[in-house]
C-alpha cells in the first residue's frame, strides 16, 4: 500500500502581514535617509551663542549627516566685532560677522549698492536697516543699527557710528533667490540684536519681532 505523499500548502499571504512588511521596510528606509539629514537638527535651537534660531540654518543650508556651530566675539570699543558660523559635513557654511564702523547710513548703502555696481533691495523698521544684494556673484546681506559705544567720549560721539552686519553663504544652498536673501537677512539681524547687548550700546532701544519681508518690498 503507497503512502500518501502529503499536500504541500502555499504560504498565506494576508493583507495585514503585507502592511506590516511595508511598514518595517519603511522604518529601516527612514531611518537610514534620516542619518544622513540629521546634521543641522541636531544643533541646539539657538546657534550663535543663543542668538539665531536654528531653523534660519535649515531653512538656509542643504541637509547632511552632521553640523557644527561656532561662535565668538573679538576686541570692545571701537575694535568690537562678533562672529558665527554654521557648517555642515555637506562643507556649505552659513557664515555672518558684525562689526562696530564708523559710518553713515548713506555710506553704508553706497558700499553694497550701486556704488559697489550691485544692484540691492532694502527692508526698514524702527531704525533699523537691511539690504540684500541681488546680482553679486555671491548671495549676501546685510544690516545697519546705529550704535555709539560706552566707551567712546563725548568729544568722539559726533561722529556716526553703527553695528554693521554681514551675512553669507559658501558652498551649497539650500534656499534660493528671495527665500535666501531673506534667510541670510534674517541671520544678519538675529546676530546684530545680540551683538548689541555685547557692544554695549549707550542708547537702550528696542529692535522688531522682525523686519519685514523682501516679498512684500517695492
Amino acid at each position: 500500500m503507497s503512502k500518501e505523499i502529503p499536500e504541500r500548502v502555499a504560504p498565506q499571504y494576508t493583507a495585514k502581514g503585507f502592511f506590516v512588511g511595508l511598514t518595517i521596510v519603511g522604518l529601516i528606509s527612514g531611518a537610514f535617509f534620516l542619518y544622513f539629514i540629521k546634521g543641522l537638527y541636531l544643533l541646539p535651537d539657538k546657534v550663535c551663542d543663543g542668538a539665531v534660531q536654528r531653523d534660519i540654518a535649515i531653512r538656509t543650508l542643504p541637509r547632511a549627516r552632521a553640523a557644527e556651530e561656532w561662535a565668538g566675539q573679538g576686541g570692545t570699543g571701537r575694535s568690537f566685532s562678533f562672529g558665527c558660523r554654521v557648517s555642515t559635513s555637506g562643507d556649505s557654511i552659513m557664515s555672518g560677522q558684525v562689526d562696530l564702523r564708523e559710518s553713515s547710513k548713506v555710506a553704508w548703502i553706497d558700499s553694497y549698492g550701486s556704488l559697489a555696481g550691485n544692484h540691492v533691495i532694502r527692508v526698514s523698521k524702527d531704525g533699523v536697516e537691511a539690504l540684500a544684494q541681488m546680482d553679486s556673484d555671491t548671495e549676501s546681506a546685510s544690516v545697519y543699527v546705529p550704535c555709539v559705544p560706552t566707551s567712546i567720549k563725548e568729544s568722539d560721539a559726533s561722529h556716526t557710528y553703527a553695528l554693521v552686519a554681514n551675512a553669507s553663504v559658501i558652498g551649497k544652498s539650500r534656499a534660493t533667490g528671495t527665500e535666501l536673501r531673506q534667510a541670510l537677512t534674517d541671520f544678519a539681524y538675529q546676530l546684530t540684536k545680540h551683538a548689541y547687548k555685547l557692544a554695549g550700546c549707550k542708547n537702550h532701544r528696542g529692535f522688531p519681532e522682525e523686519l519685514p519681508r523682501y516679498e512684500h518690498a517695492r
